[in-house]
């Protein structure tokens, strides 16, 4: 069994590292490892146990039921990994709450 280390920052600290890491917020042409489809005001995360990838608002992070989700990712992966943000849930709920926050 892996040992999970704890990473307990607050809130503010947590959401600016998901957007330094996965947003393209301040993105220059001449940064070449951002994602070019991902557009400004966006970023990926991957769903599922597929790892299937979404682009979503920036503007997610401030509704409570993504931030949970947030939570359950930090819980089971963590934020430092090479892949990116990986919600850990269904593509269906992914799918529905999502929608309910557009």
């Amino acid at each position: 069994m892996a040992l999970l280390k704890s990473n307990k920052l607050p809130p503010a600290t947590t959401l600016r590292q998901i957007l330094k890491r996965c947003s393209s917020l301040g993105r220059k042409e001449t940064i070449s490892d951002l994602p070019v489809d991902v557009p400004k005001g966006h970023f990926a995360v991957y769903v599922g146990e597929k790892r299937r990838r979404f682009i979503v608002p920036i503007s997610f992070l401030t509704h409570p039921e993504f931030q949970s989700l947030l939570q359950l990712a930090e819980e089971e992966f963590g934020f430092d990994h090479e892949m990116g943000l990986t919600i850990p849930c269904e593509e269906v709920v992914f799918c529905a709450l999502t929608s309910a926050l557009l």
